[in-house]
């Protein structure tokens, strides 16, 4: 009788707990959308008016780009990594391995995705993602359309997109990110090319992920909110100094300079901007608002996104773990065809905007 008593005042206290949790969380973003709101009127304030600078100096402009910016840009991945991680903790590693590995090899690709999407992992994760799934049995191709399809379309990209050039640009977005993944996980696995995995990982051993308790809403908010700042503080450095070039670019680069050499008429535009990408180290929350200032001084959308895809899918340093499990012919591959993948996307991009 105790026990179940104890049980009854257990289920009423987490109850009044997810109460309490849900009324904190629409405070915070009745918070949110007023700072989201005001974000432009209060920096119009500070720079123009308070600080007396005109909208249209070089000083003004970079400065009211960089502020502006920041609080946006802050404010969109406070708002998508805090949902994205509650979706989460209804996702584990182990349970997106299972459905990998019991699908049929069409269903498969697009399967894994889409998981990619739900599931983003950081480049850091991508080695232990990538023995877990191989040595459980995912085929390879399925795992590389994972591996693609997690930092190319993640949250924060999609977010980031449509909130600096429109939700239709971040459909397409999405949609050719997405044919990226499936297209080069297909190549990949119709190559066979399983004798380019380094041998160890087949012989690592999976364990089998024990079952524990469901947890309330008030401890998946409170996941999520550790996550929000663990992944700010990760990336913040990176976020500010791609916005600081960015404001640099906004608010001194000539307006014809970057239109010249890098518009839709340049046909080398897109290439060179997928190479020069790939030795840099960035996210798309430091990547963004780079691109956003250089497509803002004439440089063709799709040459843009393709440097911002290059930086993400394709950055040296993910390379150089990813060495750590594939062999240099399989890296190369891997390399070849996301990148290919990658200008047909910045000249469609170009073609259709």
């Amino acid at each position: 009788m105790s026990e179940t008593a104890t049980a009854v005042r257990e289920r009423r206290g987490g109850r009044a707990g997810d109460r309490a949790a849900w009324l904190a969380l629409a405070g915070l973003g009745a918070v949110w959308v007023a700072a989201f709101v005001l974000n432009r009127p209060v920096w119009d304030r500070v720079v123009y008016d308070i600080g007396g600078l005109e909208p249209s100096s070089h000083l003004g402009e970079g400065l009211h780009f960089f502020f502006y910016d920041t609080v946006k840009i802050g404010l969109l991945l406070a708002a998508i990594i805090f949902s994205v991680t509650v979706l989460r903790t209804f996702i584990s590693v182990e349970r997106t391995r299972e459905l990998l590995g019991g699908r049929g090899r069409i269903a498969g690709y697009v399967l894994a995705a889409l998981l990619g999407v739900a599931t983003p992992f950081c480049s850091c994760s991508a080695v232990p993602v990538f023995i877990g799934f191989v040595a459980a049995g995912v085929p390879l191709g399925i795992t590389m359309t994972f591996l693609i399809a997690s930092p190319l379309v993640n949250e924060v990209a999609v977010v980031l997109v449509g909130g600096s050039f429109g939700w239709d640009i971040a459909a397409l977005y999405v949609a050719t990110g997405l044919a990226i993944a499936v297209t080069a996980g297909v190549v990949i696995g119709r190559l066979h090319l399983e004798r380019w995995v380094e041998p160890f990982v087949f012989a690592t051993r999976v364990g089998t992920a024990t079952p524990g308790h469901t947890p309330s809403w008030r401890e998946r908010f409170t996941v999520a909110r550790a996550e929000v700042g663990v992944i700010l503080r990760r990336i913040w450095p990176y976020l500010l100094v791609g916005i600081a070039i960015g404001a640099a670019i906004h608010g001194w680069a000539p307006e014809d300079f970057f239109a010249r050499y890098a518009g839709p008429d340049n046909p080398l535009a897109v290439p060179v901007a997928v190479v020069l990408g790939i030795p840099l180290y960035s996210n798309a929350a430091g990547t963004i608002p780079l691109v956003e200032a250089l497509h803002a001084k004439g440089v063709a959308l799709g040459t843009s996104l393709a440097f911002m895809m290059s930086v993400v899918a394709l950055s040296l340093p993910e390379m150089v773990l990813l060495r750590r499990v594939l062999r240099p012919r399989l890296l190369a591959v891997f390399v070849g065809v996301v990148a290919a993948g990658i200008l047909v996307v910045g000249f469609l991009f170009n073609i259709l905007l």
